[in-house]
């Protein structure tokens, strides 16, 4: 379908398969953060120490872990989704999400079982983090190909609406529960309720994703390079080592300012952390719905003018606007200053999958896409938090702002690899 005019027909179908294909992704990332978010409450059940720090630490190491896995999860479900179809990859990624979340509310403690509690919350989590990985690049690829021409940007832009509504979710469903039950029955039992709602939300995602409209092509599934390392390698390593270029800087800027920023408001700025929440919250809401407008305004601009206008915001303003919220003491400020970076990250998140997508044909693009996704991701977003506590702890937390700004600098360079025309997918369906 190569003209840009789409019948009522088509056009409903395509925005359904992009609330179906983005609604899991919104259940993955929701069930990622909900474990984020409880670890206070839950830790003490697994990890028994007499030092609040010890059982957070392990707790975090378990989360850390669920990011290690997920280049397995993008190379697993990359090379699913091009050898049997996009569709088959998201149900089944949604599905272990679901058997994840299950397995975390169900688990018995330490108390019960003794070391096999802590053994058990790790394998949930790492069938969790495989699932995790293995939906970004399915998504990325099935989004960027039932997007309707001339509106790339902005429907690919719902990838990371549903990301950050996941994020702000599972924010508020804790935020509910705090208002609903005592301290004590949220370190009882409390805390296994979110994880029921994730399950319960991704067999509804499920039935959704069951509906879909397969886009891959008999003939690419059936290409010998299909979903393989060989075939990736071999004729596309070039568009690889671009991907991860911009997506180290983009992983790392997001982290820092979406899930860091928080403890860095209570840490460095010395905010209470209820202050820190409703700031961090009302950004994080601004952030989700910025995302269409920037998509947009990519299919106006250009996908390449949005990555190279992202690159370059992002290494002038990180070190300023870090040292401004180093000593911010108005809230309104703090969420003025953090918005301000969130839209120079949205020029860069509302085309992310996009962008990454368009770079490889469709018989190695969900492989090409997940595994430089998650490598970059796990690499220097998952160990965002880690490199800015461990550099403050030895008195250079300045550094870190630098890192940051060197980690855009390079985005920037390999923002200008990009192609220069606007519609450069291998091919449309």
């Amino acid at each position: 379908m190569t003209s840009t005019y789409y019948t009522g027909e088509e056009r409903s179908k395509r925005i359904f398969a992009i609330v179906g294909a983005s609604s899991g992704n919104l259940v993955e990332w929701f069930d990622f953060y909900v474990y984020a978010f409880c670890a206070i409450y839950f830790a003490p059940a697994f990890f028994p120490s007499d030092d609040p720090t010890v059982q957070l630490l392990n707790t975090a190491g378990v989360f850390a872990a669920g990011f290690l896995m997920r280049p397995i999860g993008g190379w697993i479900f990359g090379r699913l989704a091009d050898r049997h179809g996009r569709k088959n990859s998201l149900m089944i990624s949604v599905l272990m999400m679901c058997f994840g979340s299950l397995m975390i509310a169900c688990l018995p403690t330490y108390a019960s079982i003794g070391t096999w509690a802590p053994a058990l919350l790790l394998l949930a989590r790492l069938i969790q983090g495989l699932s995790v990985g293995g939906e970004y690049g399915t998504t990325a690829t099935y989004m960027s190909e039932v997007a309707l021409r001339g509106q790339r940007g902005f429907f690919a832009s719902f990838q990371y609406v549903t990301l950050i509504g996941g994020q702000l979710l599972a924010v508020l469903v804790v935020v509910i529960l705090q208002q609903l039950l005592t301290e004590d029955e949220l370190r009882a039992w409390g805390w296994r309720i979110p994880f029921v709602v994730g399950a319960i939300a991704a067999l509804i995602s499920l039935m959704l994703r069951r509906s879909l409209h397969e886009t891959s092509s008999a003939e690419t599934r059936q290409d010998k390079d299909a979903g393989t390392i060989k075939g990736l390698f071999r004729n596309h390593a070039a568009a690889f080592v671009t991907v991860l270029g911009y997506t180290a800087g983009g992983s790392l800027i997001f982290y820092t300012f979406t899930t860091y920023m928080q403890k860095y408001l209570v840490n460095t700025a010395g905010m209470t952390a209820k202050n820190a929440s409703y700031v961090m919250t009302g950004a994080l809401f601004l952030f989700m719905v910025l995302q269409p407008f920037f998509g947009m305004l990519s299919d106006r601009i250009g996908r390449r003018n949005s990555m190279l206008l992202f690159g370059a915001l992002g290494t002038l303003c990180t070190v300023p606007l870090l040292m401004a919220l180093k000593t911010v003491t108005s809230p309104f400020m703090a969420f003025v200053l953090i918005s301000l970076a969130l839209c120079i990250v949205s020029f860069y998140t509302s085309i992310s999958g996009l962008v990454k997508a368009e770079m490889f044909p469709p018989q190695v693009r969900a492989l090409g896409v997940g595994l430089a996704y998650a490598v970059a991701n796990a690499a220097f977003g998952g160990s965002a938090e880690y490199v800015a506590l461990g550099l403050k702890t030895m008195g250079m937390e300045n550094t870190f702002y630098w890192y940051v700004t060197a980690m855009m600098a390079i985005a920037f360079l390999f923002s200008l690899r990009l192609p220069k025309q606007a519609e450069y997918l291998h091919h449309d369906h």
